[in-house]
């Protein structure tokens, strides 16, 4: 993913609480592909991905909360 999207993508996992850190392939080349790493480093970019996509879904499209 570029720069762009990785940006989107951070702020969606923030919304959603979906951990992560979203990083350049090269720290060194900005301008490089972006992943999704885990706590031990792994790339879980797809489950991420698929996890943010599902959010997105179920995700009401208008209407109220109301909190007891």
């Amino acid at each position: 993913m570029t720069a762009d999207e990785a940006h989107e993508l951070h702020n969606a996992m923030r919304q959603f609480g979906i951990p992560g850190a979203v990083t350049p392939v090269d720290t060194d080349d900005l301008d490089c592909p972006w992943v999704v790493l885990d706590e031990a480093g792994q790339d879980v970019t797809a489950y991420v991905l698929a996890r943010v996509a599902a959010a997105c879904r179920n995700r009401p499209a208008r209407g109220f909360v109301i909190a007891p």
